[in-house]
């Protein structure tokens, strides 16, 4: 069948067509911020640089959108082509069997207005990270989840909580099931980059500081266990300015790289050098760097905002669960109950090992991938 991918450039979304490589389905991609190319397959056609003026730049149009964005966006179709329209060409000119979203807010609303026109053109949205769980509590967000659920089809999400509040959203489509929003990862190509648990050295912590990401909470804690850090090799990946300065300004003994300081490939092999893991979230759907904790072997201290986590990790076991991100003195007693009970680590790495075979393993995705479009192929 024809299949159009709605979404902007992401690692995460070029990993999902690529599951697609060896079936017979006629793959495009609409560049939904048309903001460039998609590194993918070379049969997928892709739609970018649609968007076009339809007036010259107006003076003062820019300082509106800065500051009235919701009086901008009800202007913006008299000065440009939307995604709206640019989508319902698409769809005149290729006629695709289904459109598949992913995410809310970049990739769902902006096209909500074309696929209602075509109320009979199936639709498959990917939920991922905090596109219900946080901008639900907003009655302007509220009002367009809900619209945008009523018109969906078909659902995929990267955790369970999600498809429960989906359904108490009004979602009455078909559920395809929990999927990781990577897909997966290639166990065996990965497990060369796994030190033995008892060498490794290193505590990695997610230095995302912003609306969400609370990782400046986590330094603190390990700045109140210098001792029982000593024999350890503290690094912050991911680290927005608000973190780099602290630990600088504090004249911390921490590794940390910015936000585009690792590739991928890079994370993944610090991950296998890693003896724990932390991230720390106030809003999240299933955290990608937790599952990647996970298969490398770190041990996974993680939050657990709607209790997204817990669906991986069970308290004590196989890692350990913060309950309040915002608390510097319960991070530091999980990080030192951690620390001291270190035979865990072996134990906890062999547990999601195990887990990580059955529900993160790429291969085993992959088949589950192809069979949600071969389900909506199957439904008239």
């Amino acid at each position: 069948m024809k299949i159009l991918f709605v979404s902007m450039p992401s690692v995460h979304v070029i990993r999902w067509i690529e599951n697609l490589k060896d079936t017979n389905h006629e793959l495009y991609w609409f560049d939904v911020l048309d903001s460039g190319r998609l590194d993918t397959l070379e049969r997928v056609h892709q739609f970018t640089t649609w968007r076009k003026r339809k007036f010259p730049y107006i003076k003062g149009e820019y300082r509106l959108q800065k500051i009235f964005p919701n009086m901008y966006e009800k202007v913006k179709s008299f000065l440009e082509v939307t995604a709206n329209e640019a989508l319902e060409q698409i769809i005149l000119d290729i006629q695709p069997d289904v459109v598949h979203s992913f995410e809310l807010h970049s990739c769902s609303y902006p096209i909500l207005k074309t696929m209602q026109k075509f109320p009979k053109l199936k639709w498959l949205y990917s939920c991922w990270g905090n596109d219900l769980f946080y901008y639900r509590q907003y009655k302007t967000h509220l009002k367009r989840i809900q619209q945008v659920l009523a018109r969906v089809n078909f659902l995929h999400t990267d955790c369970m909580r999600d498809f429960e509040i989906a359904k108490k959203l009004g979602f009455k489509g078909q559920f395809l099931g929990v999927i990781p929003g990577g897909t997966g990862y290639k166990i065996k190509e990965l497990d060369v980059y796994k030190l033995d648990i008892t060498e490794r050295k290193i505590i990695l912590v997610k230095g995302y500081e912003h609306k969400f990401g609370r990782g400046l909470n986590v330094i603190k804690a390990l700045q109140l266990l210098d001792k029982e850090l000593e024999k350890y090799k503290v690094i912050v990946f991911g680290a927005h300015q608000k973190v780099i300065d602290y630990i600088t300004s504090n004249r911390l003994d921490f590794t940390f790289f910015d936000r585009h300081g690792l590739s991928h490939k890079e994370l993944m092999q610090l991950m296998g050098k890693s003896l724990v893991y932390i991230g720390n979230s106030i809003s999240d759907g299933m955290p990608n760097t937790m599952l990647e904790a996970v298969v490398m072997g770190a041990f996974p201290i993680q939050s657990n905002p709607g209790g997204a986590s817990e669906e991986i990790i069970v308290q004590g076991r196989n890692g350990y669960l913060i309950a309040n991100p915002e608390s510097v003195s319960e991070i530091k007693e999980i990080l030192l109950k951690a620390l001291s009970e270190k035979s865990n680590f072996v134990k906890a790495a062999e547990i999601n090992q195990q887990l990580a075979q059955e529900r993160l393993d790429y291969a085993v995705n992959q088949l589950r991938v192809i069979e949600m479009y071969n389900t909506i192929l199957k439904c008239g």
